[in-house]
């Protein structure tokens, strides 16, 4: 089931213990569902899911149409629904839908299906509705939302953007209104939202679970309390719960009166360009967020603490440049700019404040800014340690860089690690660049993407066939085709086309899809120079950020010594392959044979989990290879071992020096890849030529009939 409909009682909101800056975002949008939604990012375990739909039950009930599947409001119903024109007449009272949208979700599931056959046959619009029409003036949830396929990204960006959703299929078209409060919970490790995503989302919330073992004990005893009994514990919440759903309906009633003076506004405006967010919805969302704010509190003006505090739940997702960035805020510099910016409204009625500088309580004992209530016990610590938002960690962030810089003024003699002899610590990635696609040979059948050449469910039309089970895209014209021979022994009378389900075909389309990126890094002492490291380390930063825009999985082998080591398995998070690169030393012999086995095995692997998402094996090596007996021909066998299942392969040849090898280039040979260089692999270097893993198999190929 996707719509929450579930006897057993969910666990009450007020019993989720900690998580204060996800509670009150929560709240906030239960107060003011235009603030936009809840992004939740955190690592497993720290009960995102559970609190989100805890929020459902404190939600305030609805009015609709009696008998309308598209939940219009009897007050003011969507002249164009579907089930219309609505007659007054029954009105329903219900409570707040939360619908829950699987990452794995159909096209036609999340907008909505068509009959094709009866449209065809009858000029009937049979319209089944989907996921956004039972979420319209709701809640719609997407658990592991950075895990959603691209398709269904863009059709809830279209319906965000617009407030309704529109399915058409070959001219027959349906439209509906589909406005509701977008929440999401994520797990950053497994990759990172597309962009536009990101900012659909009014407020981000970092979560962690807490490092104090009382805070822990309580989590702990109040869910097996309810494991044990839900009823029961839900029963005992009760109370709570009623008078947190009383505390959302004030605050919505006087959310109305809250007056935004310019003096806010012009700290909200100041703090969105001191931190240089793109846009202006930002601002838009920061300005409601602090009305919310000042609304839960019991207020009706809005407070500077209302202005920081809707600042640190708006703005942190919205600064990022690229997803190596972590999210968060410099609390420093918006205490900063709020002060150089804050100040009195002119002409403003002011009242004596007896505590100007004391914190703003709010009703029922609110803490700043209107955060939410805390219940009595060992979780009421603000901010257990170990819990810190992005924002408070990134007040640290300015040490990293001296950090690196460290072994700078010690090279002469490098520190050596345990068991590692020779070994030079890491040093940084140069500034990454944009970098030439690279792609698959052949048509693909994998995930949607934007690399390799595929069969997928978008893209320009190829051809057509039978459906494969549901009817997907329809080819109205190969359909036609198809019918037309039979019209006179299936008796048509009039204008009407009788289409039989035998007739229906549906149409191939050609995409792209997204690769397994398998990175094997060479980081033997060959590659320990310096300023070539720092080099080699930017242009794998390159190719991660392209395999992230391309929407491909990455792994990480890295070879060195004596062997190989799987540093990333096979995942989403380029941030996580940003994070091992930049930690990545160097130093001993070349194992590079062992590498490229290590690879065979993580390849194999993987293509047991999926078949249809084919690996692109980029090598980043000089070429060397040293260490045990006879590692050249050892290193060639591995290469043809590769290529004699088909890897694409390119090398990126880091050679460097007037007196070049070519090793590189031979290794590119073994595995019928291709060989690019550091200034080729560079999209806009003018003397680098367009290279894709497919000419250099021609070129292979021609080479062997020569």
């Amino acid at each position: 089931m996707t719509t929450v409909h579930n006897t057993t009682p969910q666990y009450p909101f007020t019993a989720v213990v900690g998580m204060d800056d996800l509670r009150l975002a929560l709240l906030l949008n239960a107060v003011s569902p235009a603030v936009g939604g809840v992004l939740v990012r955190g690592e497993k375990g720290t009960a995102k899911s559970t609190a989100v739909r805890a929020l459902s039950a404190l939600m305030p009930a609805v009015d609709v149409v009696g008998g309308c599947r598209f939940a219009c409001a009897p007050a003011a119903p969507d002249p164009g629904c579907p089930d219309g024109p609505h007659e007054p007449g029954a009105v329903e009272h219900r409570p707040t839908r939360m619908v829950e949208l699987p990452v794995g979700a159909s096209e036609d599931r999340l907008v909505g299906a068509l009959d094709i056959e009866r449209a065809l046959s009858e000029g009937v619009k049979a319209f089944e509705p989907g996921l956004l029409a039972d979420a319209h003036r709701g809640i719609l949830y997407v658990d592991e939302v950075n895990l959603l396929h691209d398709h269904l990204v863009d059709l809830l960006l279209d319906a965000a953007a617009m407030g309704a959703s529109y399915v058409e299929r070959e001219g027959v078209s349906v439209r509906h209104a589909a406005r509701f409060l977008l929440v999401g919970t994520m797990n950053p490790e497994e990759g990172e939202l597309r962009p536009q995503l990101l900012d659909r989302f009014g407020l981000t919330v970092e979560v962690a679970a807490s490092r104090e073992p009382e805070q822990r004990v309580e989590v702990v005893r109040r869910r097996l309390a309810y494991d044990a009994d839900p009823a029961g514990f839900a029963a005992r919440w009760a109370a709570e719960e009623e008078a947190l759903r009383g505390r959302i309906g004030a605050a919505r009633e006087l959310l109305a009166s809250v007056v935004l003076g310019d003096a806010a506004l012009r700290q909200i405006a100041a703090t969105c360009a001191a931190f240089e967010v793109d846009g202006m919805r930002a601002d838009i969302v920061m300005a409601r967020t602090a009305t919310a704010l000042a609304a839960w509190a019991g207020r009706t003006d809005v407070e500077e603490e209302d202005v920081r505090q809707a600042a640190l739940l708006a703005l942190p997702h919205r600064r990022r440049r690229n997803p190596f960035d972590a999210p968060g805020l410099d609390e420093d510099k918006l205490d900063r700019t709020l002060e150089e910016f804050g100040g009195a409204d002119e002409g403003a009625d002011g009242e004596d404040d007896p505590e100007p500088d004391g914190p703003d309580d709010g009703p029922d004992g609110g803490g700043p800014g209107g955060a939410p209530p805390r219940e009595g016990g060992p979780q009421e610590s603000p901010q257990p340690p170990g819990t810190e938002l992005p924002h408070q960690q990134e007040r640290e962030a300015p040490q990293a860089p001296e950090a690196a810089e460290a072994p700078e003024k010690s090279e002469p003699e490098p520190r050596p690690q345990a068991g590692a002899a020779g070994e030079r610590p890491a040093v940084g990635a140069t500034e990454p660049f944009r970098t030439r696609r690279l792609d698959v040979p052949g048509l693909g059948e994998g995930a949607d993407g934007r690399r390799s050449r595929a069969r997928t469910a978008h893209g320009r039309t190829t051809g057509a066939r039978r459906p494969r089970g549901a009817l997907g895209k329809l080819h109205l014209a190969a359909t036609v085709q198809a019918a037309a021979p039979h019209q006179h022994a299936r008796g048509r009378r009039g204008s009407g086309l009788v289409v039989r389900r035998d007739d229906l075909r549906e149409a191939v389309r050609e995409g792209r899809e997204g690769n397994l990126v398998l990175f094997v890094v060479d980081a033997s002492g060959s590659m320990a120079a310096r300023k070539r490291m720092s080099a080699v380390k930017g242009a794998v930063l390159s190719l991660l950020l392209d395999a992230y825009q391309r929407r491909d999985k990455i792994g990480m082998v890295t070879f060195r010594g004596a062997g190989a080591d799987l540093a990333l398995p096979p995942t989403s998070s380029v941030e996580a392959g940003a994070a091992r690169l930049e930690q990545l030393p160097t130093g001993g012999r070349t194992p590079l044979s062992e590498g490229l086995l290590r690879a065979h095995e993580v390849l194999r692997v993987e293509r047991m989990r999926d078949a249809s998402r084919r690996p692109l094996l980029v090598v980043v090596t000089d070429g060397r290879a040293t260490g045990g007996p006879d590692p050249v021909a050892r290193a060639a066998r591995a290469a043809r071992l590769l290529a004699a299942e088909g890897t694409a392969s390119v090398v990126v040849d880091c050679e460097a020096g007037p007196v070049r090898l070519g090793l590189a280039g031979e290794l590119a040979r073994e595995l019928q890849g291709t060989a690019v260089t550091l200034d080729e692999l560079r999209a806009d270097s003018v003397s680098a030529l367009v290279r894709t893993v497919q000419g250099n198999r021609t070129d292979h190929a021609n080479r062997k009939a020569a």
